[in-house]
């Protein structure tokens, strides 16, 4: 079992909303699979691995619109989807700390969220699979409502089944996705750089503080 990070929160911030892939977990192994499993099944070369982690992060058919023509994108992510559900719980990790910090900010009675592009209820599922759930109030993805990040509307929906407000809140994250949904809610965004984006790029995008990993972060907030 890993040692919980101990936490006395210095910061005003009482609800804190987490991006999922690139933040809290390395889901890219099972990303990469689908799409080398689901292009070639349509014709087309697998992408490679730099090809893929370049292209995540605006949701799914963001993504896949990348490799297919748009008159073959509801083929792709239907060969996608159902490869995905039978096979995304391989090989997806926690990141380092990611638990720790959850667990940290749920003991001080911090509200907790993910606020993530990928589909929901696949969300559900791997939190639940690496133990966040019981330190989460939510889980909000794709296919949840009619919005994704960085609509505003999504951030602000998050943060009302926490029953928190903006000026309380802090959303985490790894790329310009993130920093435009919180700062279009009107909340900070602090970055980590274990995600597809670098610390010079997060600063660009503007991050309004960016940290190697989760226990940088956490350290932070001691």
């Amino acid at each position: 079992m890993q040692a919980c990070v101990s936490l006395a929160l210095a910061v005003p911030t009482r609800a804190f909303l987490f991006d999922l892939d690139g933040t809290l977990i390395d889901h890219f192994e099972a990303i990469h699979r689908c799409y080398a499993y689901t292009l070639p099944r349509m014709g087309l070369p697998a992408p490679a691995p730099g090809e893929v982690r370049a292209a995540v992060g605006g949701g799914l058919e963001n993504s896949l619109s990348r490799f297919v023509p748009p008159s073959r994108l509801a083929e792709a992510l239907e060969i996608y989807r159902a490869y995905w559900h039978d096979t995304m719980l391989e090989g997806v990790k926690a990141l380092p700390g990611a638990l720790d910090l959850l667990a940290a900010l749920n003991a001080r009675g911090a509200k907790c969220a993910v606020l993530t592009n990928k589909l929901g209820s696949s969300s559900r599922l791997i939190c639940d699979r690496l133990g966040f759930s019981p330190h989460l109030g939510a889980v909000v993805g794709a296919g949840d409502t009619r919005w994704l990040k960085p609509e505003r509307e999504l951030t602000r929906h998050a943060l009302a089944l926490l029953g928190a407000d903006p000026g309380s809140a802090l959303l985490v994250g790894d790329s310009p996705y993130d920093i435009d949904a919180a700062h279009n809610a009107g909340l900070p965004c602090w970055a980590v750089t274990t995600g597809t984006h670098t610390d010079g790029a997060l600063r660009a995008a503007g991050a309004d503080a960016v940290f190697a990993d989760l226990p940088a972060l956490a350290a932070s907030l001691a």
